[in-house]
C-alpha cells in the first residue's frame, strides 16, 4: 500500500511509523504521563506543593490528543512518531517534577528548554512529512529554517505568556528576571535548530531527499 508520503516502500518517518511496536510505545508515552499525574495529585509530596499539578494536568493531557485529532485516519499508519515527540517534552516536564529534579539540578531548567524544543520541532517535521504533499517538495534548507521558524515564534509565545501570568499574578504568578527569559528564547531557538536538523536529515522520505539532492 502506498503511504502518504507517495512511496510504495516506507522510508524516513513512514518506516518509524510502520514498526510493529509503534503505536504502543506512542500510547505507553501517554500512560506514562497520565500515571505520572496520577501518583503527583494523590500522594501529598511536600516538593510538588506550589507545582500546579492538578492546574497542568489537563493542560499537559491535551498534547495527547493533538495528533490523533489532526490525523483522523487520513492516512496509513498512524503517525505514532509526531505522537511520541509532541508527548514527550510534557512526559519529561512531570518526570522532572515528581522526581525532585528541578529543585536538586539547577541546570535542569536549561537543558530541558534545549531538549524539549529538540522535541516539539522533530514533532512538527514528523507530522509534516507524513502528510506528504507540497511538505516533500521543500528543499532541505527550505524544511529546516520552516522548523526552526516554528520553534523561533513557539518560544516567544511561550515567554509571553509567562510574562502574562507574571504581570497579572494568575495561577500564584511567577518569579521571572530579564535573564531566565533571555536564556530561553536562546536555548530553546538552539533546540529548535537542532531538532529541525535532525529531523529534516532522518524523517525525510528517500524520494523527498533524492530530489532535494538532484
Amino acid at each position: 500500500m502506498t503511504n502518504a508520503t507517495g512511496d510504495s516502500q516506507p522510508t524516513g518517518v513512514a518506516a518509524l511509523d510502520s514498526r510493529r511496536r509503534a503505536v504502543a510505545v506512542a500510547m505507553a508515552f501517554k500512560a506514562a504521563m497520565a500515571l505520572c499525574f496520577v501518583v503527583a495529585i494523590a500522594v501529598p509530596l511536600d516538593h510538588l506543593e506550589g507545582k500546579g499539578m492538578a492546574f497542568r494536568f489537563p493542560l499537559f493531557m491535551l498534547s495527547a490528543v493533538v495528533v490523533p485529532l489532526a490525523w483522523r485516519g487520513r492516512f496509513r499508519p498512524y503517525p505514532a512518531t509526531a505522537d511520541m515527540l509532541i508527548v514527550a517534552p510534557f512526559l519529561i516536564d512531570t518526570l522532572g517534577n515528581l522526581a525532585y529534579v528541578y529543585d536538586t539540578f539547577d541546570a535542569t531548567d536549561d537543558v530541558l528548554h534545549t531538549l524539549n524544543w529538540i522535541l516539539l520541532v522533530g514533532a512538527f517535521h514528523a507530522w509534516r512529512y507524513r502528510r506528504g504533499g507540497a511538505a516533500n517538495r521543500l528543499s532541505r534548507g527550505d524544511a529546516w529554517l520552516l522548523g526552526a521558524g516554528l520553534g523561533a515564534l513557539a518560544i516567544v509565545g511561550w515567554e509571553a505568556a509567562e510574562w502574562i501570568v507574571a504581570e497579572t499574578g494568575a495561577g500564584g504568578g511567577l518569579d521571572l528576571t530579564y535573564d531566565d527569559t533571555v536564556a530561553d528564547l536562546v536555548l530553546s531557538t538552539t533546540g529548535g535548530m537542532i531538532g529541525s536538523t535532525l529531523a529534516v536529515t532522518l524523517f525525510g522520505s528517500r524520494r523527498a531527499r533524492t530530489a532535494n539532492h538532484a
